[in-house]
């Protein structure tokens, strides 16, 4: 074991390998099972951009490219991303047996998720309702941190739904540049199902579904119920906490909800740069200077009058402690899809180098990475002509 001394021990957890994109399999579904560099690298780049946000993910272990052709919405030379995870259940898979009828089966795979994963559940009077409610409560914590580091996903059925509440199958997601709640970064999703300000909403849903499949187990409908009904409010904590350290606000108070919200329909209006006005806000509560983050707004009266808000609950704070925080809570440095674009243009000519320095600065988000500014700033103008599909 490298790094240990002699006599010492480590437990590391078992993890799953998978490879995404070796070709078919029984679940192929008519599908050719391959997937192409383009997608492959945007997995990699951003499960790994999304685990040095602290935010439960999937790993990549390594994409490896071939010339093989694959026909997408043209024809692109194919990759396969070795990803690992404790575990790449999904609630799909509690769904699958359900839909069949085959209960023993459903059993076998609950007993399983909870022996190995939720040990904590076994010892209750409805062991399964309690596995219900555990992945309600880590699943509305993990929306809470989609929502706050404004990712969008694109795809949330069942099958993209981790047992674990982890992120998993990067198809069509992004991170939000300018701050539109409706969003929507699949454009395959024309009806908006996914759009960013939906994703918990769907996360419930996803959990109902879940809930359904699971109900032989559980037995009443009522108990299945009442093991969702933690759901909100810990997506309602969870977002307001995660919140409330990006503005430094290190202890709960009456006015922190209004302030958030306030603050949300202001980046709204203005349709300002999500992540730079964060990065800004974080500098300026170190410097003391409030004009870069002024800089961002057309309305600077209705900023001004948030500020006023802002600065009498940040006064009650360590500003030091306050500055540190949000510098280690508002990364600089996200995975905005032009910079993708521009790793994946490089790469399909045989140049990794772009892939490599994305690689190194997503994976230190919050650190400064002088000479790389251009990497934190404004995307540019053909970034919004950026179409992202199931196939990216």
């Amino acid at each position: 074991m490298h790094g240990l001394h002699d006599g010492q021990e480590r437990h590391v957890e078992a993890q799953h390998l998978q490879l995404k994109g070796c070709g078919r399999t029984p679940y192929s579904r008519m599908g050719d099972g391959r997937a192409v560099l383009r997608s492959s690298i945007r997995e990699f780049l951003c499960s790994e951009a999304m685990h040095a946000l602290g935010i439960p993910t999937t790993r990549a272990l390594c994409v490896t490219g071939s010339p093989a052709p694959v026909v997408r919405e043209e024809i692109e030379t194919a990759a396969v991303v070795a990803r690992v995870a404790p575990s790449f259940i999904r609630f799909g898979h509690f769904e699958h047996f359900a839909a069949r009828g085959q209960q023993a089966e459903l059993r076998r795979l609950a007993d399983y998720v909870i022996d190995r994963y939720y040990p904590e559940c076994r010892g209750g009077a409805n062991p399964c309702a309690a596995l219900l409610r555990a992945v309600s409560e880590r699943t509305a914590a993990l929306m809470a941190r989609w929502q706050a580091a404004g990712f969008c996903h694109g795809v949330m059925n069942t099958d993209n739904m981790s047992i674990l509440g982890l992120t998993i199958d990067y198809g069509p997601f992004q991170f939000l540049d300018a701050f539109d709640p409706g969003h929507i970064c699949n454009h395959s999703d024309a009806q908006g199902r996914y759009a960013f300000d939906r994703q918990p909403g769907v996360a419930w849903w996803n959990l109902l579904c879940l809930a359904q499949a699971m109900l032989p187990l559980i037995g009443e409908v009522e108990t299945a119920r009442a093991a969702l009904s933690t759901y909100e409010g810990v997506f309602a904590a969870e977002f307001l906490r995660r919140m409330r350290a990006k503005l430094g606000l290190q202890q709960p108070r009456e006015g922190d909800g209004a302030l958030v919200d306030a603050l949300l329909r202001l980046l709204a209006a203005g349709r300002v740069d999500y992540t730079i006005f964060w990065r800004r806000l974080s500098h300026a509560v170190a410097a003391g200077d409030f004009e870069p983050v002024r800089d961002l707004f057309a309305d600077r009266a209705a900023f001004d009058a948030w500020l006023l808000s802002y600065e009498e609950l940040l006064a009650l704070e360590d500003q030091a402690l306050a500055a540190d925080l949000m510098l280690n809570t508002n990364p600089g440095f996200v995975l905005r899809n032009h910079l993708g674009e521009q790793a994946i243009r490089a790469a399909k000519l045989g140049d990794f180098s772009e892939l490599q320095t994305l690689q190194k600065l997503l994976a230190r988000p919050f650190d400064e990475h002088p000479g790389h500014e251009a990497h934190a700033g404004f995307p540019p103008e053909w970034a919004s002509t950026i179409s992202i599909s199931c196939s990216s």
